[in-house]
């Protein structure tokens, strides 16, 4: 049985993200208690914050008294593609045997909040009406204990709904949720095989699949070459001037300059790229320049463009990276990128981040110079791309690896910084960050986890990449300010003999 109204604030547009509010309760306390039970739901609703803030909208249901209601509202969650996950309170005491059915067959991401309406006690008025009405401290462990007692994956947060701690360990389990959705319906393409000789960008695509629902499949070079040869001329120049109006372009690259051609052709594969993955509802590709095939230039400039708008990314064929950087997008401003190379010092230890051409333009701290130059690699003709510094601020670099038995994330907790000098010969978008706690100790334990080289820089903390790992319930090692590398260590021998009693559970 359900009381109450449906919903929080307007319905919004189909497709908006949302995440449920489920109140449970039962009819001990008769009708006018649960009258006030879905009133005081509402309000705890209305104190989180709103979708600018958490990145989906909460919708507060009906107040939950009974098994088959809690089984029919969790079924019909799991079945909304717009829901992204479920928040659950026990406002009253709720029996929780009533939930193990509904809560046994989620498979929506779930927070527990453990809260209540008032954040202060009314000492001198309080009474048991009060107590009977406002026990959430009573129901919530009933409710706790049931979700351990079955293995219910999830997140739990305590305290006042209107506390801005509060809210931002709910907004990075929201940020999680929609990534999630986003990778477990994710379609990879990848143009050619990854490159040769390369360990750590193999992985198992049918594994990949189980654990996050992401799709992975090769298609040939030759297919998107075709299409890059057929874009008009009409489109051509609609990209052209957006790139002008976008970017600070080299006169060479700019009509009537003697390398215009070559933007035209970096056009050529935009239009040609963009029109592959939105017919094949693709949400992530890779390249390669060992294949290349019919193609003139290695993508430059179309992959940082189809980054900036969404599109996961990873280059010599790294589907993981790919399909973490797609997720990263619901997540905050992301771009594929490389440990490149270090500055030991003098001064604060330093990494300079890059690729060959592929570091997305929403990292820039000003608008990017758009410019040609050659590349070493590929044996192809000079390829178009931005050339940018990314703006500082606190980040993380994340990578995805298959340990052969299992998925590891790993993530560094990093500070982006203005480059110690300017950059005027490197021809290529870049990063410099700080590591925490240090480079030698992040470097040490990066490579003690086997943590790719390939990796995402993410404005998303480390909090919301946590709650992913826990949807998904895949590894995540974490390396921060308090990280030590003795600590690290133990913490991969820790990790090794739990994972493998979980497989074998499994």
């Amino acid at each position: 049985m359900t009381t109450g109204t449906d919903t929080t604030g307007p319905a919004g547009p189909a497709g908006t993200p949302t995440v449920r509010f489920l109140t449970g309760s039962q009819h001990l306390y008769g009708p006018e208690v649960l009258d006030q039970v879905a009133a005081q739901s509402r309000a705890v609703a209305e104190l989180l914050p709103g979708p600018a803030r958490l990145g989906a909208r909460v919708v507060a249901r009906p107040v939950l008294t009974d098994a088959a209601a809690i089984r029919a509202e969790l079924a019909d969650a799991d079945a909304d593609p717009d829901c992204v996950g479920v928040i659950a309170w026990m406002h009253t005491f709720s029996p929780a045997k009533m939930w193990i059915t509904g809560l046994d067959r989620l498979r929506k991401p779930l927070l527990h909040l453990h809260t209540q309406l008032n954040r202060e006690l009314p000492w001198s008025t309080i009474d048991m009406d009060f107590m009977n009405l406002n026990q959430a401290a009573h129901g919530d462990r009933e409710f706790g204990y049931v979700q351990t007692r079955i293995g219910t994956r999830r997140k739990t947060v305590v305290g006042h709904a209107s506390d801005p701690a509060v809210a931002e360990r709910i907004g990075d389990w929201v940020r999680a949720a929609v990534g999630h959705r986003r990778l477990s319906s994710l379609r990879v393409a990848r143009f050619g095989d990854n490159m040769r000789n390369v360990a750590v960008t193999e992985g198992d695509k049918v594994e990949a699949e189980l654990r996050f629902g992401v799709s992975v499949n090769t298609y040939a070079v030759t297919d998107l070459a075709d299409r890059v040869d057929g874009v008009g001329e009409g489109v051509l120049d609609g990209l052209v001037e957006e790139y002008l109006d976008s970017y600070r372009v080299a006169p060479e690259l700019a009509p009537g300059g003697e390398r215009h051609g070559s933007l035209r052709y970096a056009a050529r594969i935009e239009a040609a790229l963009r029109d592959f993955l939105v017919e094949g509802d693709f949400g992530a590709f890779t390249t390669n320049f060992e294949d290349l095939a019919g193609l003139r230039q290695l993508p430059g400039l179309a992959v940082q463009r189809l980054m900036a708008q969404g599109y996961g990314f990873g280059g010599e064929g790294d589907w993981k990276t790919a399909a973490l950087l797609a997720t990263a997008k619901t997540m905050g401003r992301a771009s594929f990128m490389e440990d490149y190379t270090y500055h030991f010092g003098p001064g604060e230890p330093k990494v300079l981040g890059a690729h060959m051409l592929e570091v997305c333009p929403s990292l820039a701290a000003q608008a990017p110079s758009c410019e040609i130059h050659p590349l070493s690699i590929g044996g192809r003709e000079d390829p178009v791309r931005l050339v940018f510094d990314a703006a500082p601020g606190p980040a993380a670099v994340v990578g995805l690896v298959d340990l052969g038995g299992r998925f590891r994330l790993v993530a560094n907790e990093i500070d982006v910084v203005p480059p110690d000098e300017p950059l005027p010969r490197l021809p290529v978008a870049r990063a410099v960050w700080r590591p925490r706690p240090s480079l030698p100790v992040s470097a040490e334990c990066w490579l003690m986890a086997g943590g790719p080289h390939h990796t995402v820089l993410t404005t998303a903390g480390t909090g919301a990449w946590r709650d992913l790992a826990r949807i998904t319930d895949t590894e995540l090692l974490v390396i921060g300010d308090t990280t030590t590398s003795e600590g690290f260590e133990d913490r991969l021998r820790w990790n090794l003999p739990h994972h493998r009693a979980a497989q074998g559970l499994a």
